[in-house]
């Protein structure tokens, strides 16, 4: 990520046409960087937007909002989340442990019936689940 100096930096073009203007990678580079930075904030307030139409909405922390990132299972986040464990979540859904482990390694995707299960008893919407 470019320092802040050098987002602060104007931009300069080295050459300009009518259809294109070259500038230097560094720049570039930097231009990016703020337009993905705006489009984490654009989300991040159409987040914000979401959940004040759903009064209680949980939101996740940073950390947990990393793990996700990372590739954690969005099962297994939100049943850590909720304090329980595997046998205790699937025993609640009505599922066995076996289907519920197999779908938080990623060796079963599960149907949709089983994530509506697994939404319902952790208390999230269907779509928190989608990995």
């Amino acid at each position: 990520m470019p320092s802040d100096d050098k987002r602060r930096a104007p931009i300069r073009p080295i050459g300009e046409t009518t259809d294109t203007v070259t500038l230097q990678r560094v720049l570039y580079k930097a231009l990016v960087c703020e337009l993905e930075d705006a489009e984490d904030r654009l989300a991040v307030l159409e987040h914000r937007v979401a959940t004040q139409e759903r009064p209680g909405a949980e939101m996740l922390t940073r950390e947990e909002a990393d793990q996700l990132i990372a590739g954690e299972n969005p099962i297994r986040l939100w049943r850590e989340k909720r304090g329980l464990k595997l046998r205790g979540l699937a025993g609640m859904a009505g599922i066995s442990h076996s289907l519920l482990a197999e779908i938080e390694v990623g060796t079963k995707t599960g149907s949709v019936e089983t994530l509506r299960k697994l939404a319902h008893t952790l208390k999230v919407d269907l779509d928190m689940l989608a990995s």
